[in-house]
């Protein structure tokens, strides 16, 4: 028997700040980039009672770790379980099987700063978020960690929402927060803009965009469902977090590859690519950049072996025992 490691949700909720949480994941994608194994989402949709159930996995080897996430979302009982297996890379024996939901919006929105980190301007400071959820928040709260941001407008179709996300938002950063009334709003003269919902169609018109803007898109990983209109994809350098997810799942990219506005020769690189300095970044002041973040098992496992490490060096979690096929796949 293997002695593995439990961690719920209130074990990993604030065991580490969102700079932990940036810094593993960047790391993370740097492997990526010189050839660490990683695979797209797989999506079971199932119809009544209407639900889905998602995996995605990767190695990373200079870490030990490996894994990925597994969860089910909408049946019954209409709410999302999240959990993470986590193996080490030498020998295979499990490590942690951790509850992923409160760690989710942290290594998500580690995800979108690592490419913001990546491709923005150095000098970004105003930047702009669609949508007021936790993702947006998770987003927001990582990306003022790679940038000196000074001013944020925020638009949701709710006005109590991205009004209480404001204030909430002015409360925790030094950034000048504010809710506005629609997202050409909020995109007008931002350096920075951020897609964090769930719309099915574009959320912003990409005519708008100033050139030199960043775009980090992450609420959309539905082949027919598009935040970011085709002229933002075609007007941009496209960088997705796996080049095999664009043709999959990335509905932006796919809907402007359909209408003929750009090619499969448009994904410029994976987002590990540039991270480790195999492809360039941004490459000047004026270029559009676009990071499509639908979710990997990258961030995903370099955030849970980051909080395996601090919840051991804490003694926090409990354990339980799992049983090597060696002795348990008998047959008998």
């Amino acid at each position: 028997m293997t002695e593995t490691l439990f961690l719920t949700s209130d074990d990993v909720a604030g065991l580490a700040g969102m700079d932990e949480f940036v810094d593993a994941v960047r790391d993370g994608y740097r492997q990526r980039g010189t050839g660490a194994p990683a695979k797209p989402r797989t999506t079971l949709v199932n119809d009544e009672p209407t639900g889905m159930l998602t995996g995605y996995s990767a190695i990373l080897p200079e870490t030990g770790a490996m894994g990925g996430y597994m969860y089910s979302a909408g049946f019954g009982a209409g709410d999302a379980w999240f959990m993470t297996p986590l193996f080490d890379a030498e020998s295979g024996e499990p490590l942690a099987l951790i509850d992923g939901a409160s760690m989710n919006p942290f290594k998500t929105g580690a995800a979108g700063a690592v490419g913001l980190d990546a491709l923005a301007r150095e000098d970004a400071t105003s930047l702009a978020i669609i949508g007021s959820g936790a993702q947006a928040r998770g987003q927001l709260q990582a990306a003022v960690t790679v940038r000196d941001i000074e001013t944020v407008s925020v638009f949701s179709p709710t006005k109590e929402s991205r009004e209480s996300f404001a204030a909430e938002m002015n409360e925790a950063l030094s950034a000048s927060v504010a809710a506005v009334a629609s997202s050409a709003a909020a995109v007008e003269d931002a350096d920075i803009v951020i897609t964090a919902t769930t719309a099915s169609e574009p959320v912003f018109d990409g005519d708008i965009l100033e050139d030199g803007t960043h775009v980090t898109a992450m609420g959309q990983y539905h082949p027919k469902k598009s935040e970011l209109d085709e002229t933002t994809i075609e007007r941009a350098k496209y960088v997705p977090d796996l080049r095999e997810r664009a043709t999959q799942d990335a509905g932006s990219f796919l809907a402007a590859l359909e209408s003929g506005a750009v090619d499969e020769d448009h994904i410029h690189a994976e987002l590990g690519e540039v991270v480790a300095g195999e492809k360039p970044g941004r490459e000047s002041e004026d270029e559009i950049t676009v990071f499509d973040s639908g979710g990997t098992g990258i961030e995903t496992v370099a955030a849970a072996y980051m909080l395996y490490e601090k919840a051991t060096a804490e003694g926090l979690g409990s354990t339980i025992s799992l049983s090597p096929a060696s002795e348990s796949l008998t047959g008998e």
